[in-house]
């Protein structure tokens, strides 16, 4: 059996490196190159399959299928099944993340900030990037209006 204290660490450290790239080292070959891939996703999934297989049973399918709030607050209670949902959330931000970088390394849109805060709270970072991207693809249009 897997030891869900130390196999939390590691999915926790694993996404680290992804991030720091994106952030601290976006126009580095070997980030551009590791974040043009979907395998960095596939360990996550992997994991996500395990504890999503591991951690149901016909009480948390019947209330996933049907979902109410204090019931799924019962259901998270389970270790596998919060895990789960945790290890669901790194990914998604992890695509998040990785979306919001390469948009800003094909429209040189500045993302540091969204990135980091994408990081913490994905759906934050990722409205971060959707005003950073219209501010500044708003001043980058006016300037090229009256260089015309």
């Amino acid at each position: 059996m897997i030891d869900l204290n130390q196999l939390f660490n590691l999915t926790n450290l694993f996404v680290l490196p992804f991030w720091t790239m994106m952030v601290f080292l976006p126009n580095w070959q070997w980030t551009q190159k590791i974040m043009k891939s979907y395998v960095i996703f596939l360990p996550l999934i992997f994991v996500y399959i395990y504890l999503f297989i591991t951690g149901l049973n016909s009480e948390s399918i019947e209330v996933l299928s049907n979902p109410k709030l204090t019931d799924l607050a019962q259901v998270f209670s389970n270790p596998n099944i919060t895990f789960a949902g945790w290890v669901h959330f790194l990914v998604l931000d992890l695509f998040l993340g990785r979306y919001i970088y390469w948009q800003g390394q094909t429209e040189k849109i500045w993302t540091i900030h969204s990135l980091i805060l994408c990081l913490f709270a994905g759906p934050i970072g990722f409205l971060s990037h959707i005003i950073t991207r219209f501010i500044q693809l708003s001043i980058i249009q006016k300037t090229e209006a009256e260089t015309v």
